[in-house]
Order: C-alpha cells, then sequence, then structure tokens
C-alpha cells in the first residue's frame, strides 16, 4: 500500500509505504534489499558514468545525466523504515538501500514494513521524469522504493545502470494526490472513477478540472510486479474494448499527429486478439497505452511510448511494448539477465503480429529478416558475447541490443526448425499457460519445448544461448554413383544442427531429406510442404555426412539445404548446388 502527495511546482512527492513481505523460500532472510532508482540520476552516479565511458553510449543519455542541476536530479531519500513496528539500521548505495533486519524472516514466515520517503522527479533522460521531449509533464516509472527479487539465485540487488529490471510479484494499492488539473494514467484499475472525470467516469465525459485544488487517485492491482504512472493536464482520455479481452485505454496530447492516434485503437484490439489466440489469453481486464518516456518502455498492464510518430511507426512501438505483457508482464522472466527471453521472443512475437496487421504471412520465416540481419551482423563483428551475460554487463549497447533483441528472436524461430512449426506452436502457449506468475528461466523453457516435442533439446541452449558460436553448413561434393547420386555434406564452423536438405528434379518434383542430429534423440514432424524421405542421424562429431540420392545427378536440377531459411547459416553461399549464391535473411543479393 502506498500513499503519495505530489507537488507539480517543486516536482517532489512524500510518501508512505506499507509493504507485507512474504518469504516463500527456503532460506531464512537477516537482510532485505531496495532499489532506489531515481538516485541513478545524479551526476556521478553509475548510470552517468557507465553512459559517459561505454564506447558507443545511448544517444538519450549519454553525458546528460552529468549536466544536471540540484532541481533537475532525481532522488530517492528514506525518512523512516520499520520493521513490524521496530526501526531498522539501513544504508543507502547508489540506487539500492541495504537494510538490515530487526529478525530474521524464515522460511514461510512474513513481515511488515513501513516506510516514509521523499522523492524528487528528474528531468526527464531514460525511460522515467518530467518534461519530455514531447511536452508530458511526468513519466512515473521506477519512482518508488522497490523491494528487490530473492529467489533460488539468491537476491538480486543489481544497481540501476540502464538496462532491464526483475520484481518481485505483489498486489498494490495505490493513492496518488496532484494538482487535479492532471490526468493520472497507471497501472492497476482507478477505484474512485466518479470523483476524478477526466473521462474515467462510467458516462465517459471527458470532465476536467482547474488547477489549484488536489485530488487523489486510488488504483488497485494484484499480481503485478511494478507500477507505472503518468500524468498531464493535457491528455486525451479514450477506450476501445477487446471482445473477450480487456479495455484498452489511451492517453495522449491532442495534436497535429492526433489522428494516428484515432486510428491506433482498431490495431491495438486486433494485436490483442491475435496475441491472446496464437500465445496465450492476456489475464487482465485493462490496459492502457500512455503516451510519454523516451521511446517505448513496457511495464505491467501499461506501456509509455512517443507519440510523435507516423501511423506505422505509432502501431509498431505499441505492439511491440504490448506484447511484453506476455514475456515481461505476465511470465516475469529476470529480463536483466535474460533479456533475450523477453526483448527478443517479444520481437519474434511483434514480427508475427504486424504481418497479421499489415496483411502478410504471420507464418513466413521472412518476416523476421531484419531480425536475422542483426543477428549475422553481431556474429561478423568480432564483438559478439554469449546470451548469458548480464544486461548491464555487455561491453557494448550494440552486443546487448542484438543479441537481446535479434538473437533472441533468431532463437525462437530457429527453435520452430528444429521442433517443427506445430509443436513449437503448442510449446509457447504451455509455456505461457503454465509459467505465468512464476518467473521462468531458460530451463523451464527448455523442458516445456522438450515434453512438445519429444526431442532432447539441451544442445541447443548450451550452443546458441551459452556461446557465441555460428553455423555453417555447405554442399562440399556431388558425385554420380550409376543410378544414385552420393551427395557430401560438411559442418564447417561448430555448431552442430539437424538438416532438411532439398532435391529439386528436373521433372519439377521436389523430395525433402531430413538428417536428425544424433543428440536430438529422435526427429521432428515434417512442416514443410514436401515429401519427405528420414535419413540416418548425424553424429555430430564427424565433420562430414553422406546422404544418397536415390536418382541419378542428370535427374537432379538442384539441392539446397535449409529451403525454408530458419536456420541461422552464417554463410549460404555454400548450401546450394549448383547454383552457389549468398541469399540469407537480411543479406541478399541481386
Amino acid at each position: 500500500m502506498m500513499e503519495v502527495d505530489m507537488d507539480v511546482d517543486s516536482h517532489q512527492f512524500e510518501g508512505k509505504q506499507k509493504l507485507v513481505y512474504s518469504n516463500n523460500s527456503s532460506d531464512t532472510l537477516f537482510r532485505v534489499f531496495y532499489h532506489l532508482y531515481f538516485n541513478a540520476f545524479q551526476p556521478g552516479s553509475m548510470m552517468d558514468v557507465r553512459s559517459r565511458t561505454i564506447e558507443d553510449a545511448d544517444r538519450r543519455v549519454s553525458d546528460r545525466i552529468f549536466y544536471l542541476n540540484n532541481d533537475e536530479i532525481g532522488f530517492q531519500r528514506i525518512q523512516s523504515l520499520k520493521q513490524n513496528g521496530k526501526e531498522l539500521s539501513y544504508e543507502m548505495s547508489g540506487t539500492i538501500l541495504e537494510v538490515t533486519l530487526d529478525k530474521p524472516i524464515l522460511p514461510n514466515g512474513k513481515a511488515t514494513f513501513d516506510m516514509e520517503f521523499q522523492g524528487q522527479v528528474p528531468l526527464q533522460v531514460r525511460r522515467s521524469g518530467r518534461d519530455n521531449a514531447e511536452g508530458i509533464a511526468y513519466s512515473m516509472a521506477q519512482w518508488y522504493p522497490k523491494m528487490a527479487e530473492y529467489d533460488y539465485e539468491g537476491w538480486h540487488a543489481n544497481p540501476y545502470i540502464g538496462r532491464e529490471f526483475h520484481s518481485v510479484w505483489g498486489s498494490y494499492d495505490v493513492k496518488i494526490a496532484i494538482d487535479s488539473s492532471y490526468v493520472i494514467a497507471s497501472t492497476g484499475y482507478l477505484q474512485n472513477p466518479e470523483e476524478i472525470g477526466h473521462g474515467y467516469q462510467k458516462e465517459g465525459q471527458s470532465v476536467k478540472r482547474p488547477k489549484g485544488e488536489k485530488i487523489t487517485y486510488h488504483f488497485k492491482a494484484d499480481n503485478v510486479h511494478d507500477f507505472v504512472w503518468a500524468a498531464d493536464p493535457d491528455y486525451e482520455h479514450t477506450t476501445a474494448q477487446v471482445p473477450g479481452g480487456p479495455t484498452v485505454h489511451f492517453f495522449y496530447q491532442a495534436d497535429t499527429l492526433a489522428k494516428n492516434w484515432e486510428m491506433l485503437p482498431e490495431f491495438t484490439v486486433r494485436a490483442f486478439q491475435y496475441m491472446n489466440e496464437n500465445f496465450g489469453k492476456y489475464p487482465y481486464d485493462k490496459y492502457s497505452v500512455i503516451q510519454g518516456g523516451d521511446g517505448g518502455m513496457e511495464y505491467p498492464m501499461a506501456t509509455l511510448i512517443t507519440g510523435h510518430r507516423s501511423l506505422q511507426s505509432l502501431v509498431g512501438v505499441t505492439v511491440h511494448e504490448m506484447i511484453h505483457s506476455w514475456f515481461q508482464g505476465v511470465l516475469g522472466t529476470n529480463e536483466s539477465l535474460y533479456p533475450w527471453m523477453d526483448e527478443g521472443f517479444t520481437s519474434y512475437a511483434s514480427n508475427r503480429t504486424m504481418a497479421h496487421l499489415f496483411g502478410g504471412n504471420a507464418n513466413d520465416p521472412r518476416i523476421h529478416a531484419s531480425s536475422y540481419g542483426g543477428y549475422f551482423s553481431l556474429a561478423e563483428s568480432g564483438k559478439e558475447e554469449p546470451m548469458t551475460t548480464h544486461s548491464d554487463h555487455y561491453n557494448t549497447n550494440r552486443a546487448y541490443g542484438l543479441a537481446a533483441y535479434s538473437k533472441g528472436a533468431v532463437f525462437l524461430e530457429q527453435l520452430s526448425y528444429i521442433m517443427g512449426r506445430e509443436s513449437f506452436q503448442r510449446g509457447m502457449k504451455r509455456y505461457f499457460n503454465e509459467w505465468k506468475f512464476k518467473h521462468p528461466n531458460p530451463t523451464n523453457l527448455k523442458r516445456i519445448m522438450e515434453k512438445e516435442s519429444g526431442l532432447e533439446l539441451d544442445w541447443y541452449f548450451e550452443y546458441f544461448v551459452n556461446t557465441t558460436h555460428t553455423i555453417d553448413y555447405g554442399v562440399k561434393s556431388v558425385e554420380e554413383r550409376g543410378e544414385s547420386t552420393h551427395v557430401t555434406l560438411e559442418r564447417i564452423d561448430k555448431m552442430p544442427m539437424p538438416l532438411d536438405v532439398l532435391v529439386t528434379y528436373k521433372n519439377g518434383e521436389k523430395e525433402l531429406f531430413y538428417i536428425p542430429l544424433r543428440i536430438m534423440r529422435g526427429e521432428k514432424e515434417n512442416d514443410l510442404d514436401y515429401s519427405r524421405s528420414l535419413m540416418q542421424d548425424w553424429p555430430w562429431v564427424f565433420p562430414t555426412y553422406l546422404m544418397v540420392v536415390p536418382h541419378a545427378l542428370s535427374d537432379i536440377e538442384r539441392i539446397e539445404i535449409d529451403p525454408s531459411y530458419r536456420m541461422a547459416d552464417i554463410d549460404r553461399s555454400n548450401n546450394v548446388y549448383p547454383d552457389m549464391e549468398n541469399t540469407r535473411f537480411g543479406q541478399e543479393t541481386e
């Protein structure tokens, strides 16, 4: 429970927080940690120094924090903190509050923490802040002292450097007092719409209040891991209903691009319908699309996005951030440690959803061309790092971005190649339904996909996630042997893969030869529209494989490895016989 009193003249707020914390672990807790995210927006903070020393700084941050004045910085100050009524000792270490408990919290035990705090909203720099580039007054993300997550890996008290987040599931009861001329958009369900006006009341009139007096917004939200809000006196507020799904709220400033916001609800509703059908049902009754922030950033039941965009760009950022509701908002994967399971999976689903919205084929591998192209660029740059790298510890922003977004999306599309598309699709829905609200990790995903496919998949995660080894297969030689043709295939680079090899005959017929890896302990179903011949398994240590085609070479027009282009082969120039051509996603040639 939180009560906040916001002063829009000083951009400061006073807060009271009552937190009932349940220790669901098997460990006894002697300390707890809180995140104090606003402290990052001060000269000399870890976010400031990191941004000024990394070789490819985020242009939205750069050295801006270093030059903030005292009335422009952000801060969170703790005025008192009690455990079950007893004062606690604590130390503020940058963006982390280190707290020594009065009494340990035993396994399955609970403790009540009462806190009084003060905050100042920074000039908008990264995600949070006041007066963003489009004139939105307040983008209140990571704005309150938030208990860190404790799980099977221990505490996740990571300082705020600028990347991703990991938080505790909880129920929020939040009251925000603010000048009555401001419209608030947020996580959760408004409990007092008749008092508020601003388009919230049941009749839907857009009654706005004069400046000067204060009004209190009261929101509640269950089973969420964060609470975001934004406020502006010029917000327009409209809604749209998803059939069988949530009411979607839109908050934006009426300007020359308002016509695009007026068209946005139709696309958003259709996007929700597609995601509900293909990835699992969104479990809340509300979602808010809020103009604010510095680009696009997801939060439970809401997103902050910049709004001065073309229609397709506005739809694209809304769809991407909305889809985070599945992979980050509901599943709650530790996106700091596994950003590819959030950003990458969201990018993958966004590619499919955008294709659906704009008349494309959502199952066509070519819709992921930009993701493959981004990954190939990273793999060839010499700066790729394993996807096991913590978000904050990548050496460059580019390596982080392409690994998390591009390679993460390729991970899923390539997994559909390994498993077969139907097994993969079943697995994605099962993954969502079995692991929602449970913070899944890569092993949890792997086991779901193994159960759906009947295959062993540990090798795929070990290579593609844990290393930077790449895939490169080729047709080494083709020889006619009487009435048959001997095709020698070779694994050129280190990562093993099962192979689909398509043989096109001169009479126009096509035949697919499928070569599983022995370490898969099985084979996928045929998910391509060709008759298929199942070949013997390829032991991954063997550098070559002999594939016998029961037709004379004179009958063969073409032999191609991976005709669906789902395998992330870094060099396709050796994948085709006899036409050696370099055609791969993101790098086609004429």
